[in-house]
């Protein structure tokens, strides 16, 4: 599709995990990784499908545009949203354990939610709601957004042209989305068994 096209649909997609948060179920981590493979400079020619050069500035900016769209969504609509129930992603647990995280870490908590996986969608739009002050809640957005996606973008780009990669490249992929969802499930099924334990204690 050529690189022009191909970094507008990583942005986008990207963008839309991110800053949309109807849509937390995208493979943010697993895109950045493919598109570092594709960026790294193929062993015989030397030439990569995508430069570098192009593609860095798409990853670094999508996920702090993102965080913007998302933190003002909170903002403004937040409150109509979760009373509508009309995303079926953002479950009570989800939603205490983001709320948790911010407790906890204060603003830091935007930076390190951006590493796991439907808590990076919620974290902004929560935050936003939440009334966490814009100037708190950028820096540590900004932060998050460019360490995220320059790990994962750089693990493809350094690790890409490993022969033992490139064979299993579908199922390295795979095992990166279950790796960065490994926290999001076990967090789940830990909220899950101690409400079932509050509930035989009452």
């Amino acid at each position: 599709m050529g690189p022009g096209v191909a970094v507008g649909f990583i942005f986008l997609i990207i963008f839309i995990e991110t800053g949309v948060v109807f849509f937390p179920f995208l493979p943010g981590d697993s895109l950045l990784f493919a598109a570092g493979v594709f960026a790294a400079p193929d062993a015989q020619t030397g030439q990569a499908a995508l430069p570098l050069a192009m593609l860095l500035p798409v990853v670094w900016t999508a996920p702090i545009i993102g965080d913007q769209c998302n933190y003002w969504i909170g903002h403004f609509f937040g409150r109509r949203i979760i009373q509508s129930g009309k995303v079926k992603a953002m479950t009570p647990e989800r939603m205490a354990k983001t709320e948790a995280m911010i407790e906890k870490w204060g603003p830091l908590a935007v930076f390190l939610g951006r590493f796991f996986p439907f808590i990076r969608t919620f974290m902004p739009f929560i935050s936003g709601l939440s009334g966490m002050r814009w100037a708190r809640f950028t820096p540590f957005s900004i932060l998050g957004g460019v360490c995220w996606s320059s790990l994962f973008t750089f693990l493809g780009y350094f690790f890409g042209n490993i022969p033992a990669v490139q064979q299993h490249f579908e199922l390295v992929i795979v095992l990166i989305l279950l790796v960065s969802l490994l926290p999001t499930i076990i967090g789940l099924l830990k909220a899950r068994a101690n409400k079932a334990k509050n509930t035989k204690q009452n």
